[in-house]
Order: structure tokens, then C-alpha cells, then sequence
């Protein structure tokens, strides 16, 4: 059990003791950014609020991508298992938000008993109606890869030009998407999730790489959330080696121009099913790249608590400015005449009051709103009814910010170490972790490591050669010697460093015959690309040397 203890001597209120993360963010968020929300009508313009089960979810991975993109194959890869309501197909088979999470009995659960649920983090999804939730369902089965995340399969979004019927000019959506998915706003659904998930990964299939203006809109509508996102190209082994160099560097191209980020996007290449690999040429670099997205996966709940504290800083930070946005529009607006022509003026020039407030307040421009959206909104609101800025509302979401998170950290950091790692197990994670197929098995310093005889031995003759043009006495050549050898491989001299304290067995800072050999496997190890092992394995170890204490 953790706790911290607040010490802010200048506080009111007795000092906080949070006895988890989980704990202090609903404590924190209930008392002092809520009610600034509440205050200032956020709920209507941006997220509604936050609820119990938003900070106790199980971390989410979102999944989005074009129609046959494999998202749903995608989910069958992890679990290793079918989920209710599973279908998959070349066409569009998804046409519904499906949360795949853990349950003691396989079923399926529909939209509107979802969002009754208080232990469910979709009671907020109410606010899409019922065109929506008729399209939402939860697919519930015993499964261990669930026991540490659940994942959102989206329906596949249209792809071409051709599907770009019409658009809706004062939301900035396309109708299609409204129209298509049964007469509710995707792009505004997928913001919900994107807020609240704590991955959201971009589906690519290799063989038709193909952005429409749809799925670029979607990728615009996770503004703010660009840290959460990976992106796969799914289906990699349909498409030669030269083939799939091209059509990664176009989809690095195009993402730069829809995703607003200096970072680059992290792209996993590979083919995420069960089936024999169509042409099997990169099939080594598929296999590091699924690792590496494992990896990612399986760090999602040791960082959890992170990213939700993380959520709250961003959802103050937003909270703050549409104070005071919401405070300024509030004094400009005429107590009795004139008040309709006044709020189209100030709805015109929100833009300068951006700028007003940025200059006034020191807040980042990347922190405001997005501009057209907010003026939209506000033209159905009642401008006199905003209240006035309220000093104390704000100064309590300050200190939450200033000296709460500060402790909250602490308890992150030990939450966190107390985790195991990894903790995603089963279904896929599982297939490669052991065994002759684990990634890297047998290969590198792994080599040799099933048989009998010592696998230098097989170039051992060669090394030799070597070793006593070095002018070795009483068998062994000293440190200088060796080393005109070694640099001659052009490493840098931090990894031979390393090599020559995994070879020199008995430390005495000379190379025997054996200990050289292994220098030069090490050497040929390291030049093929492989990483070298931060302790020696034992089947490398010299046979003379195997009854040697480390």
C-alpha cells in the first residue's frame, strides 16, 4: 500500500493522503478541476465528465484503419482465440465499435445495457444516442490477454475519393461517415475514445496503400493525441522486398502531411495472422518488428497509471483556458440591449481573444481550442448565461497542478515497480517468448547454444592462426597484442571493450587460445548485426574454462 502525504503549509483544507494513483486522480478531479468544469459549461464544448471507472479501466488499445486492413484478424492474432461477434472478410464486415474485454463467460453485451454499467468506463457514450449505441456492443470471453488490456475494434472506414459524397461544412465531418455508420457523428466517437484509450494504433495494408480523404479526416479528429498513436502495415508479406521499401517511404509521406508532429511516427511492418507468409524474404524483419510491437503492448499497464495522470494534466491545462475563454465572452456581452449582434461580433473576432488571453494569461497557443469548432459551438449558445472568471476555481485546479501531481509522481513511480514485467501474458505474447521461437533464438551469441560440442570450435583452427602469429607466452597473448588484432574488425572501442571482458574468463588481462577465439566469435557476432549478450551464455563459455566461478 502507498500514500503521500500533502505538505503545502499555504492550504486551507487538511492535507490530502492518496492511498493509490487511482485514488488521489478521482479525489483530485471530483474536488477541484470538476467543479471548475461544471462551472464553465466544459462538458458541453469539449469531454463530458469523468467518471470512477475512467480511472480504474484496464489500459485500452483502439484499433482504426481502412476496411480489410486486418483489424479484426489483428485482435485474432493477439488473443489466439475468436471473440462474439467476430467477422472477417475482404469486404467492409465490421460495421460496429466492438470492445473486446475479459469476462468469466463468453457473450456479447449491446451498447445500451453498456452505458448502465457503472463498472464499465462507456456510460459517457449515452451521449451518442441510440443510432450509435445500436452499433456498440462489448464481446466478453475468458481470455489472459485480456486480464491486462482490452482492445476497441473499429468499423473499417471507406476508401477512395469516389466515397466523398458530401461534406458538412460547420463540423468539419464528413456526412458519409454519419450517414454510413447509421446516422451518428464517427469522428466525434473516436475522439471520445482516443482521450480515454491508452494506445491507438493506425491498420495499413501494404498491398493497397490507399489514404482517403475519410480516414485522413479520422487521423486529423486524434489532434492531441499523437503520442498515443503506432501505426502497423499489416499484410507485409504480400509485396517484395523492393516493393514494400517504396510503399513504406509513400505512407511515411503521407502521414507527415496529415499527422501535425515533428516526431515520426513509429511504422511496425509485418503480417498479423496465423497464415503461412505468402513470400517469406523479410521474414527476419518481420519478426523483430512484432517483438518490438509486443513490447509496446505489454509496457501499456505498467505505464497506465502514468498516462491517466498524464490525461488529467492536458484535460486542466484545456480546462483553464476555456475559463477563461468562457470568462472573457461572459464580460463583453451587453447586461440588456443589443445582445444577439454582440455575440455574432464576439463569435467574429474569437480569434483576438485568443491572442488577448494568450498575452494576459502566458498560455501556449498549442493549448487553445480548435478555433472554428469553438465558434460553431458557441453560436447555440446563451452568452449571458457563462458565469464571470471565479479566481478561486482556478487557483484550486493551480495547486492541483503545482504541488498534488507533484506527489501523485512519487506513487506512479512505486506503482509502477511494483508491477511484473511484462505483465500482457498468453495468446500471442506467449507463442514467442520461450523455446526454439523465441525471436533471435539460436541466432547471434545464441548460435550453437542446443548442441553438445563448443560452437567456436567449428572456426577454432582459423582463430589459431592467428593467435600465434601474436607471439603468445606461456600460451597466452597479452592485452596489447590482442588488441592490434581486434581493432582491425573497425568496431568502435566500446564494444570491443565489451568483448574483451566477456572473453578474458579468468580475468587475468591476457587471451589464451580458447579466450581469443571467443574474442573473434564475439567479434563476428557483433559484424553480422547482432547485439552482444551482457553476460557470457553459458554454451560459449570455453570448455576448459566451465568449471571456472564467475
Amino acid at each position: 500500500m502507498f500514500s503521500w502525504l500533502g505538505t503545502d503549509d499555504r492550504r486551507k483544507k487538511d492535507p490530502e493522503v492518496f492511498q493509490t494513483v487511482s485514488d488521489g486522480l478521482k479525489k483530485l478531479y471530483k474536488t477541484k478541476l470538476l467543479p471548475l468544469e461544471e462551472s464553465y459549461k466544459f462538458h458541453e464544448f469539449h469531454s463530458p465528465a469523468l467518471e470512477d471507472a475512467d480511472f480504474d479501466n484496464k489500459p485500452m488499445v483502439l484499433l482504426v484503419g481502412q476496411y480489410s486492413t486486418g483489424k479484426t484478424s489483428f485482435i485474432r492474432y493477439l488473443l489466439e482465440q475468436d471473440f462474439p461477434g467476430m467477422r472477417i472478410g475482404p469486404e467492409p464486415t465490421t460495421d460496429s465499435f466492438i470492445a473486446v474485454m475479459h469476462g468469466d463467460v463468453e457473450g456479447i453485451i449491446p451498447g445500451n445495457a453498456l452505458v448502465v454499467d457503472p463498472k464499465k468506463p462507456f456510460r459517457k457514450l449515452n451521449a451518442f444516442g441510440n443510432a450509435f449505441l445500436n452499433r456498440f456492443v462489448c464481446a466478453q470471453l475468458p481470455n489472459p490477454v485480456l486480464e491486462s488490456i482490452s482492445v476497441i475494434d473499429t468499423p473499417g472506414i471507406l476508401s477512395g475519393e469516389k466515397q466523398r459524397i458530401s461534406r458538412d461544412v460547420e463540423s468539419g465531418y464528413s456526412c458519409l461517415h454519419r450517414c454510413h455508420y447509421g446516422g451518428y457523428d464517427f469522428a466525434a466517437v473516436l475522439e471520445w475514445f482516443a482521450e480515454r484509450v491508452d494506445r491507438i494504433i493506425l491498420l495499413f495494408d501494404a498491398h493497397k496503400l490507399d489514404i482517403s480523404d475519410e480516414f485522413s479526416d479520422v487521423i486529423k479528429a486524434l489532434k492531441n493525441h499523437e503520442d498515443k498513436i503506432r501505426v502497423v502495415l499489416n499484410k507485409a508479406d504480400q509485396i517484395e522486398t523492393q516493393q514494400l521499401m517504396r510503399v513504406y517511404g509513400a505512407l511515411m509521406w503521407s502521414l507527415g502531411k496529415i499527422v501535425n508532429t515533428p516526431e515520426v511516427i513509429r511504422v511496425y511492418i509485418g503480417s498479423f495472422w496465423s497464415h503461412p507468409l505468402l513470400i517469406p524474404d523479410n521474414r527476419k524483419l518481420f519478426e523483430a518488428e512484432e517483438q518490438d510491437l509486443f513490447k509496446d503492448i505489454q509496457s501499456l499497464p505498467r505505464n497506465a497509471a502514468l498516462r491517466k495522470l498524464n490525461d488529467l494534466i492536458k484535460r486542466a491545462r484545456l480546462a483553464k483556458v476555456h475559463a477563461f475563454i468562457i470568462s472573457a465572452l461572459k464580460k463583453e456581452m451587453p447586461s440588456v440591449f443589443g445582445k444577439e449582434n454582440k455575440k455574432k461580433e464576439l463569435i467574429g473576432s474569437l480569434g483576438d481573444i485568443y491572442k488577448r488571453i494568450e498575452r494576459e494569461h502566458q498560455i501556449s497557443p498549442g493549448d487553445f481550442p480548435s478555433l472554428k469548432k469553438m465558434q460553431d459551438q458557441l453560436n447555440s449558445q446563451d452568452l449571458n448565461k457563462f458565469q464571470p472568471l471565479k479566481p478561486k476555481l482556478l487557483e484550486a485546479v493551480d495547486d492541483m497542478l503545482a504541488h498534488d501531481i507533484a506527489g501523485l509522481m512519487v506513487l506512479v513511480r512505486q506503482e509502477e515497480n511494483q508491477r511484473p514485467k511484462p505483465v500482457v501474458k498468453g495468446g500471442a505474447f506467449d507463442g514467442t517468448s520461450d523455446g526454439p521461437f523465441g525471436h533471435g533464438y539460436g541466432e547471434g551469441a545464441g548460435e550453437g547454444i542446443d548442441e553438445a560440442d563448443w560452437v567456436v570450435a567449428r572456426d577454432k583452427p582459423a582463430y589459431d592462426e592467428i593467435f600465434y602469429t601474436l607471439s603468445p607466452v606461456n600460451g597466452k597473448v597479452t592485452g596489447a597484442n590482442a588488441k592490434r588484432e581486434m581493432v582491425k574488425s573497425k568496431l568502435p572501442n566500446t564494444v570491443l571493450g565489451k568483448v574483451w571482458k566477456l572473453s578474458d574468463i579468468d580475468k587475468d588481462g591476457m587471451l589464451d587460445d580458447e579466450e581469443f577465439a571467443l574474442a573473434n566469435h564475439l567479434i563476428k557476432v557483433k559484424l553480422e548485426g547482432h547485439e552482444l549478450p551482457s553476460e557470457l551464455p553459458a554454451h560459449l563459455v570455453p570448455p576448459s574454462k566451465r568449471k571456472i566461478p564467475e
